[in-house]
């Protein structure tokens, strides 16, 4: 029995490191290759260069398409929260029926494919007479990193005790105070985890900006362009490194975050070697 737990248990580890490889190692190659002296993206190496890095300043196109992702970014991963901690709030303490539905269809956008989205949003905005511009980008980046902070949102009301809450409101604080003097603030390493990752969604999204995006094209979009010129490949590869070196860092800050306020919530056990007091106000000590 032992054996056959042993060889699973080995079959299930190749699994997992072959799935690693498969997933990740398309991604490594392209760092490799962007310090490669080549403009083909081939093996073997030519030589170590930093070349395809300096090509990327004093682009005007491509900080332009930067600028565009960033502004982008920031107001709809600004607009997304602010909607994931309402939608969340209101699914947990607002005991509704309707809070709920709100809360579950918040979180669809995640199942449904982006290409449907992106058809779909592209038909709204014409008939309500916006057009591709930069604003329908934004309330699709919106719809996009939505379920991503509502699931943060409710996770980390969840880990808060009710009895916190409780107590705010048996005191005398309404509902608005205990919600932004008590809530808030306990919730704000989740908050700027759920920006951060939101600005991330909203940053790399592609497929959404293609069916919306006007006159002024994202980082994305402006990548894709490039990609029909061959000796253009060094340059975006060189940039797609940088971009995913800031991805990673910005997504293991929301990480940490995100841990950090949950482990903030989660009640310690007693000291024993410390006193503790009882109703009388007397110190008793725990007994070994």
């Amino acid at each position: 029995m032992s054996t056959m737990r042993t060889g699973g248990g080995r079959w299930l580890g190749v699994y997992v490191v072959a799935y690693l490889v498969f997933l990740y190692l398309p991604v490594l190659l392209i760092p490799l290759f962007s310090f490669n002296n080549s403009i083909q993206a081939a093996f073997p190496l030519q030589g170590f260069t930093l070349q395809w890095y300096t090509t990327l300043y004093g682009n005007s196109a491509l900080s332009g398409a930067l600028a565009n992702s960033l502004v982008i970014a920031a107001i709809a991963a600004t607009g997304a929260t602010l909607c994931g901690i309402t939608v969340s709030y209101m699914d947990l303490y607002g005991r509704s029926p309707l809070a709920a539905t709100i809360s579950a269809i918040a979180r669809l956008p995640i199942l449904i494919p982006g290409v449907i989205v992106g058809i779909s949003l592209l038909i709204l905005i014409n008939l309500i007479g916006l057009g591709p511009s930069r604003i329908a980008i934004v309330l699709g980046h919106i719809l996009v990193a939505l379920p991503t902070t509502v699931v943060i949102m409710r996770s980390r009301f969840a880990a808060i005790p009710k009895t916190i809450r409780e107590a705010a409101l048996d005191l005398g604080a309404s509902d608005w105070t205990t919600f932004r003097r008590v809530m808030l603030p306990l919730s704000l390493p989740a908050i700027i985890s759920a920006f951060m990752l939101a600005f991330l969604i909203s940053f790399d999204e592609f497929i959404v900006v293609f069916f919306l995006a006007g006159t002024e094209p994202t980082l994305p979009l402006y990548i894709w362009s490039q990609l029909r010129f061959p000796r253009s490949l060094p340059t975006v590869m060189a940039l797609g490194t940088s971009i995913l070196a800031a991805s990673f860092v910005i997504a293991a800050i929301a990480e940490i975050l995100r841990h950090r306020g949950l482990s903030a919530t989660v009640p310690r056990p007693a000291d024993p070697s410390q006193p503790k007091q009882t109703k009388r106000g007397e110190l008793q000590w725990h007994s070994t």
